[in-house]
């Protein structure tokens, strides 16, 4: 359903993030600056926060964000538990949190603006002569890559070989097999992957694939001439009033402000550095090269711009939409219970949308329902059982929803200022 709303000027502008009539040049500001967790406090859901606290204690998560939309507008936003627990710093709606593949969701937007720009369409080879990506030719041995689309891509349909494992979180095979002293940057990956043959002609089957989105960062950076980051902000984050969307550090050190730190499950052991440093670290903090995985799962954000995110490509008119009606129709397209939808990782038949991301240190649930809701949570710490996890969240969901639905605030708090 399209709602048809008349916003104000002073309205609009807010929803768009600017500041102003103080200063001459209107400026962006991020809601990560503004909501607090005051804001979402209201004696109706006392109980809602107790249920989600013991969800904390039973997976033992150091600290959690929940955003909670309806229909284009922003009903609660919370954060839980410890951003930093050794520095005493407390979770806030605005706490930025990697989102493993929850950022391959953010890429295949990304790919939908450049389609609507007219730069490339769904069905453009990845490889070949007339392939967006045919500088790697040169390390293609299978003729079977000339057959990739941008598509097959999108959908995990390019037929990329697992039998030894993901190769983006297999580095440290990697190195030892290829006796590298770090983790290979992405020119040597593929110089190391494209060679091996596909597992099927793609199109013909399905198989979740990170490298397959590591490729279609390549793609946007390809066809749009800017750093696949830089794109993705100035096209995309911004234009949708995302303004604290960044790409995560491999370090503590590295964290933005406003970042949480991240806390790895209880049984975990340190393990050797994969940037070569020599040292023995903790697996959130150089065990992966997140940096490396680009769109496919290395953005950094707040549950709050998630949902900012996700209320400009629903259709709906509140927040004005960054993708046209077809893109938004075809990212949403229910195909059957087996074919991956356009970024997300399900999408059913009644129009329930979900995605997820999960590795250590972070894990990151978005779910759109049927009747307009959205439900986010970023956690900052991971569980040795990332997919139970991942059901027991929507359980969570599925649970509050029931309880509390009709008691959450009438309020927007998109327009808070």
């Amino acid at each position: 359903m399209i709602k048809k709303l008349i916003i104000s000027i002073a309205a609009l502008g807010t929803l768009l993030g600017w500041r102003g009539p103080e200063t001459q040049y209107m400026y962006p500001v991020s809601i990560n600056e503004i909501l607090t967790n005051s804001m979402s406090d209201t004696p109706k859901l006392k109980r809602m926060d107790q249920a989600v606290d013991s969800f904390m204690t039973y997976w033992d998560l150091k600290g959690a964000s929940l955003a909670i939309m309806r229909n284009d507008s922003l009903l609660y936003a919370k954060g839980y538990g410890w951003a930093d627990k050794e520095k005493g710093r407390p979770m806030t709606p605005g706490t930025t949190m990697r989102m493993a593949s929850v950022s391959k969701l953010v890429t295949a937007i990304g790919i939908m603006v450049l389609q609507e720009k007219g730069a490339l369409n769904l069905q453009t080879p990845v490889f070949g002569p007339f392939g967006i990506l045919k500088e790697y030719d040169k390390y293609i041995t299978d003729d079977n890559y000339y057959l990739m689309t941008v598509e097959h891509l999108l959908r995990h349909q390019g037929g990329f070989p697992r039998r030894f494992g993901d190769p983006m979180f297999s580095t440290r095979t990697i190195m030892q097999q290829n006796r590298l002293s770090k983790a290979p940057d992405t020119e040597t990956l593929l110089k190391l992957e494209l060679p091996k043959r596909l597992d099927f002609e793609p199109g013909t089957s399905q198989s979740y694939s990170n490298i397959g989105y590591l490729l279609l960062s390549l793609i946007i950076e390809k066809v749009s001439g800017k750093s696949y980051e830089q794109f993705m902000q100035e096209e995309v984050l911004h234009k949708a009033g995302c303004y604290d969307f960044h790409i995560a550090g491999n370090y503590y050190s590295d964290a933005y402000k406003g970042e949480s730190k991240y806390y790895a499950h209880s049984d975990c052991q340190p393990v050797l550095d994969l940037m070569g440093s020599g040292r023995m670290v903790d697996i959130p903090y150089g065990g992966n090269d997140i940096t490396a995985l680009m769109g496919a799962g290395a953005w950094v954000g707040s549950s709050i711009e998630l949902a900012r995110l996700m209320s400009s490509i629903n259709g709906l008119m509140r927040v004005p939409d960054i993708l046209g009606f077809f893109s938004i129709s075809q990212m949403t397209e229910y195909y059957d219970e087996e074919t991956y939808p356009l970024g997300w990782v399900d999408a059913r038949e009644n129009g329930e949308l979900t995605r997820t991301g999960s590795f250590t240190g972070t894990s990151a649930i978005i779910k759109y329902y049927p009747d307009g809701e959205c439900w986010i949570m970023l956690t900052n710490t991971s569980t040795w059982r990332g997919s139970r996890f991942t059901k027991n969240t929507a359980g969570l969901f599925s649970n509050l929803r029931q309880r509390f639905s009709k008691s959450l605030p009438r309020q927007d708090l998109f327009l808070e200022k």
